[in-house]
């Protein structure tokens, strides 16, 4: 607090006295701001402890997704021709042999040319389709009556035809046409190209070629059967298959397996994160003759405890789940000597071949209470817990410490605010008094110095 400077003319005082006094008073603020700096950097090491057991359960979505251990992988001998998808809770693996004799086609037609799409009247009238559902018109008015508003009628209509313009070069005096085309293919849902009844046109329109709707060939294994659709649904358990070309005479091998790639790519990036949280934990809890453990989690029960924790975890078998494998040891995951996890992809890797189905059991159990995934939650949850978990209420515990220190700290503030002000006040009024005296010591000397040359004669 700035204020009257004190001199050592009147009282022989320092000029910064009370500044001095107030230092002195301020060392406990200075121990306590001392205390403050190492809790925070405590809770700082907390919040990170915090963050990567967070990042182990982020990552437990990808490993177990809510469909389960879902890497599945469908190859196919040419992408070109036929590519599909798999529903991970049906497919069967294996290989099959798929050859395309012949896609499924849609109904088309094109009409007769017409010199432009947008000035030549073809008439108000009405296109009527025979579909599966009846007969369906699709009205065409005066304002519409050109190819590019019959185009508009017909998309707008939803009668199951999408209309087109094409500009044919062949002939150059009246080169554009009107296109149709059904939205399904297959004979089941084929759409009969329409009659036309038009009135007033300029030129008449009429379809030129019509195309019928076909249904496709496939043979699967070497067993021919007739689709509808270009999309193969369940001809594979669990696979969508999207037929792009015809290859008559040509198989092409789909194989549908387990994604080796993907799934062990997810197992690593679980050891990965688990490891994050065990070598921060040895960083915090070794101890030579240079540490300040004043300024680490070292020798702090919470170490113990998570550390403690996760070893259970990785160690102890999984009870409650179905099939040959209980612990990450058989799936190649194992603590080393450092107290970190090694992981064998190719002991990984050659169970998952073996049995794909007891390794996605072990992970995901029943999706609830059983299986690795879930231990591995309830485990964070637990630590993590606001209200009970041990992490958790270390932080908390730390920030409420940080919290009354400043409380005390501001208090402490306060008090010396108000005591500075009355060292001050007392000092002012000591310098005040002083000089006084001062002066009436000077009044006092001046009246002495007279009277004594008034006594001389």
């Amino acid at each position: 607090m700035s204020g009257i400077k004190f001199g050592s003319i009147n009282t022989g005082l320092p000029p910064n006295i009370v500044d001095q006094l107030m230092e002195a008073e301020r060392l406990p603020i200075k121990t306590m701001e001392g205390n403050k700096a190492k809790i925070d950097a405590k809770s700082k090491l907390v919040d990170e402890l915090q963050t990567k057991i967070s990042d182990i359960r982020k990552g437990l979505g990808e490993l177990a997704n809510s469909r389960g251990f879902s890497d599945i992988k469908l190859t196919s001998g040419d992408a070109n021709a036929i590519s599909g998808t798999v529903d991970p809770n049906k497919y069967e693996p294996g290989n099959w042999n798929i050859e395309v004799v012949s896609l499924a086609e849609k109904a088309s037609a094109v009409s007769n040319g017409f010199p432009d799409k947008d000035k030549t009247k073809i008439g108000t009238g009405y296109f009527r389709f025979k579909t599966p559902d009846g007969d369906k018109d699709v009205y065409v008015t005066k304002s519409q009556n050109t190819l590019e508003g019959a185009v508009k009628a017909i998309n707008a209509a939803g009668v199951g035809v999408k209309a087109s313009i094409i500009n044919d070069r062949k002939d150059p005096d009246a080169p554009f046409k009107l296109v149709m085309s059904s939205e399904t293919t297959g004979q089941d849902k084929a759409i009969e190209y329409p009659r036309i009844y038009m009135l007033d046109g300029d030129q008449d329109i009429f379809f030129d070629k019509e195309v019928p709707a076909k249904n496709g060939v496939v043979k699967i294994d070497g067993f021919e059967f007739e689709i509808a659709d270009n999309v193969l649904k369940d001809a594979i358990p669990g696979v969508s298959l999207d037929l792009k070309q015809a290859n008559p005479g040509k198989a092409i091998n789909i194989n549908v397996k387990e994604d080796l790639e993907a799934v062990s790519g997810k197992i690593k990036t679980f050891v990965d994160s688990v490891n994050g949280v065990l070598t921060f934990l040895q960083t915090q809890n070794k101890l030579d003759k240079n540490t300040d453990t004043s300024k680490t989690l070292g020798g702090d029960s919470i170490i113990r405890n998570v550390e403690q924790k996760f070893r259970n975890l990785i160690q102890s078998p999984q009870m409650g789940v179905k099939g040959s494998v209980k612990t990450l040891s058989q799936l190649g995951v194992s603590f080393n000597r450092q107290g970190t996890l090694d992981f064998d992809q190719k002991k990984f890797n050659a169970a998952l071949n073996t049995n794909p189905r007891d390794v996605a059991q072990f992970f995901v159990g029943d999706g609830y209470n059983t299986g690795m995934v879930a231990s591995v939650k309830r485990e964070i949850n637990q630590l993590l817990n606001p209200s009970m978990g041990a992490v958790a209420n270390k932080s908390k515990n730390l920030k409420g410490q940080s919290d009354s220190i400043d409380q005390r700290i501001a208090q402490k503030e306060r008090q010396l605010e108000k005591k500075e002000q009355t060292l001050r006040d007392k000092f002012s009024r000591l310098e005040e008094t002083m000089s006084k005296i001062k002066s009436q010591g000077g009044a006092v000397g001046a009246m002495g110095g007279g009277g004594g040359l008034m006594g001389v004669s």
